[in-house]
Order: structure tokens, then sequence, then C-alpha cells
């Protein structure tokens, strides 16, 4: 399996349960604060892994690459970080709908 058909098949998975967990939740993730996330997220992933494969200490087989990089880093480790900035706030957004559901008025 090639990384770019991995990271399809990670944010094709994190689309559909985001989209399932957003019915779930009576409310919606602050957008500002989810693209702020993503954004550290990224920008702290490209840092760290330049560092780590600058230092050798692991390496991508080139044929399973899609072949795009920023610096060192092949873009396909950036589905990651996206992958979790996208699906955390929706679950954390669909608990708390659902903890304010449990609780109720009268609890």
């Amino acid at each position: 399996m090639t990384y770019p058909l991995l990271s399809v098949i990670l944010l094709a998975a994190v689309v559909v349960l985001t989209a399932a967990l957003r019915l779930a939740a009576a409310r919606r993730p602050a957008t500002v604060p989810v693209l702020l996330t993503i954004t550290v997220l990224l920008a702290l992933t490209l840092v760290f892994d330049a560092v780590m494969i600058t230092a050798g200490f692991f390496s991508y087989e080139p044929s399973r690459l899609l072949g795009v990089h920023i610096g060192p880093v092949p873009v396909e480790d950036l589905s990651y970080p996206l992958a979790a900035g996208v699906l955390l706030p929706a679950v954390w957004a669909a608990l708390r709908s659902r903890r304010d559901t449990d609780e109720g008025p009268g609890r």
C-alpha cells in the first residue's frame, strides 16, 4: 500500500466519522479554534518531521510516496495532523452534547 492511498483512506474515514458525529452533536465546534489547531498541528508536524527525517531517525520508500515534499517532509505526513484536527473536535462536541443530554435539567 502506498502512503497517498493510506492518506486518502484515513481522510475519507475521518470525513464520514465527522459527519456522523456532527449529526449526533447538538452544536458544532467553533470554526476558528479548529482552524487554528489544525494550523498549529501542521506547523509542528513539519518542524519535527523535518528534524527527525534529517537526523535519519526514519525514512520513506520513495516509490511509495507521491513525490511532493515540503522540505524533507512528504505531504502524506500532513494527513495525520489534519485528520486529528478535524476529527477530535467533532468527537468532543458529540461527547459534550451527549453529556448535556444525559444530565438534563432535572439532574
